[in-house]
């Protein structure tokens, strides 16, 4: 046997036992009559001790003569340790090896293998079979593992069952740009691989499978962003017979028992919030609520004076920002800057400083009194001591901008605590977006979704207006899943399809499939989709998701361990129907 206990594994209690351990060689140190030797395994690390008055010459020669990394077996016994290491659990402990063999000899590391590596993310990246091997990469990956553990017992113990779904679809025109497949067997024609699983989960309960779930990967071909995976895994879910509230209490139940489970964290009954209030109060859809800091509208309160930069705005909004009245001129200008900047797109801010004497100092008091300015102290929750940052323009723009400014300064104020965890139901999204480019109707989730019961004759008359019968679980500011009670009949997906612009024609070339299977008495249903990555990541106290996957692809979609996307051969091409014109 290669070992008879792992390197983390062993206690005083051992003592005077013989073992066989197999790892890696983590660390070595060599005071010529004597070697310690640091064997590393997935579980932990034991030291072993060759000394020249103990071993034979032979085994010292080869202690001499290992490296790092190096794979060895070595046969034992097991003693106590002169020098104790209270920082290990084998730290009592030390082993007297009587027999050695180097299993795999191994080249100089490209970065040291240590929680704190001199190696940055780049090499890391492309040596990542080397990255796992360090503390914080395993004990990530380790953790999703607890994750999905925890969430396949909590639905399996619900009645879910576990069901895959296909990789090789049809690709639709909905949402983002599918990857594309080339089949070799029809000439010209191409699979797409799953943005989700979504018409499948819904042919699942057309099928009588009334609690589905599966733990499946998603491909999406869009542009990235810094925490973006062009693969992402989701934890998706689909239940029968359902209303809006049943959906909401099971995955409730699921996002509270891991947080028990895995954090020891226990939450009672989460809030909601309509999407319009979450706009309103937060300027964004998937508001942090671990903090204050609520908008405030002043349009009321600051739009009787001659500042023009007001009376010509559609919305005026501030932000009360806790203990920060005491902000020197500097460090207000800095934040000026920041909401000047491309990424946030403000043209500037205005401020009032609440004294502690409650007066108040601002940036416009040649247009504005004490009494106007307690107004605006009033409105946006502000006490003496806090300041006042606002910020105008259109509706739509300047929520975003103020929202991006209150993460900021929560950021800065260090309110965003990765140990506190604050989930939100927000509800009541609207079933259509507008784009404003093209002026048509797109679905704001997917167009699979309901409209609020007593609300589908409003898409004839005001489309704007209707809303969805969805829901987004916001996490400590990140949205981790999403769904929403479906479409189950033929001519309530048909009156949906017309509206985002399909043709008869289309919707059955498309969908035709999901309409003929709801003729055959399709059940009312819904569901969500949870994202684990992000949902992994925040759990762990992280919101790089990265960080938990094991081979993941850096900001440009690369994997720049295997170099992959690459190019293929001609002859493959060829097979696949395919030419290249460069």
């Amino acid at each position: 046997m290669y070992r008879s206990n792992t390197c983390g594994d062993l206690r005083t209690s051992d003592i005077g036992s013989e073992v066989v351990l197999s790892g890696w060689v983590h660390k070595i140190r060599d005071k010529g009559f004597v070697v310690w030797v640091d064997l590393r395994d997935r579980y932990g690390i034991t030291q072993l001790v060759f000394d020249q008055d103990r071993t034979s010459k032979v085994l010292l020669e080869q202690a001499w003569e290992l490296g790092r990394e190096t794979v060895i077996q070595v046969v034992g016994n097991v003693i106590e340790r002169a020098s104790k290491n209270p920082n290990i659990p084998t730290g009592d402990i030390e082993v007297l090896v009587n027999g050695l063999k180097v299993l795999n000899k191994s080249i100089l590391p490209p970065f040291t293998i240590e929680d704190e590596t001199d190696g940055g993310e780049d090499i890391r990246m492309k040596y990542r079979y080397l990255d796992i091997r360090r503390n914080p990469v395993k004990n990530n990956l380790i953790f999703r593992h607890k994750v999905t553990m925890e969430v396949r017992k909590y639905l399996s113990d619900q009645g879910f069952i576990d069901v895959e779904t296909p990789y090789l679809i049809k690709s639709t025109p909905e949402g983002a740009r599918d990857f594309l497949v080339p089949s070799r067997m029809n000439e010209g024609q191409f699979y797409a691989l799953p943005q989700s699983p979504q018409t499948f989960k819904q042919l699942l309960m057309v099928g009588g499978m009334d609690k589905y779930f599966q733990i499946v990967k998603c491909f999406r071909d869009e542009d990235l962003r810094a925490d973006r995976q062009p693969e992402f895994t989701q934890i998706d879910c689909e239940m029968a017979f359902v209303e809006q509230e049943d959906v909401l209490n099971t995955f409730e139940g699921l996002t509270r028992h891991l947080l028990k489970e895995i954090k020891g964290v226990e939450i009672g009954a989460f809030p909601r919030m309509t999407y319009d209030e979450a706009m309103k109060l937060y300027g964004n859809d998937k508001p942090d609520i671990r903090f204050g800091m609520q908008f405030g509208e002043l349009n009321a309160v600051a739009q009787h004076r001659d500042f023009n930069v007001f009376n010509a705005a559609e919305l005026v909004v501030g932000i009360a920002v806790p203990s920060a009245g005491s902000y020197t001129r500097k460090e207000i200008d800095s934040l000026i800057d920041w909401v000047k900047r491309p990424q946030v797109g403000a043209k500037g801010m205005v401020y009032v400083k609440c004294n502690e004497d409650g007066t108040y100092k601002s940036s416009v008091d040649k247009f504005y009194d004490q009494e106007d300015l307690a107004k605006w102290a009033e409105l946006t929750g502000a006490n003496p001591g806090d300041l006042i940052c606002i910020l105008s323009g259109s509706i739509k723009e300047t929520r975003a901008q103020l929202s991006a400014l209150r993460m900021e300064l929560a950021e800065r104020l260090g309110l965003r605590k990765p140990s506190e965890f604050a989930p939100l139901w927000v509800v009541d999204f609207p079933l259509l977006e507008l784009d404003e480019e093209t002026g048509t109707y797109h679905a704001m989730h997917h167009p699979f979704t309901s409209p609020k019961p007593g609300q589908l004759e409003l898409l004839e008359t005001n489309p704007s207006a209707v809303k969805a019968n969805a829901y987004d679980l916001v996490l400590n500011g990140n949205e981790i899943g999403g769904g929403s009670i479906r479409i189950h009949d033929k001519e309530t997906q048909a009156i949906m399809f017309k509206h985002l612009g399909f043709t008869p024609q289309q919707a059955k070339e498309q969908f035709g499939f999901l309409m003929d299977a709801f003729q055959y008495g399709a059940p009312p249903h819904g569901g969500i989709a949870f994202g684990l990555d992000r949902l992994v990541a925040i759990l762990g106290g992280q919101e790089t998701i990265r960080d938990f996957i094991a081979f993941p692809k850096n900001n440009s979609g690369r994997d720049v361990m295997i170099d992959a996307p690459a190019t293929i051969d001609e002859e493959q091409l060829k097979e696949l129907h395919l030419k290249l014109d460069l």
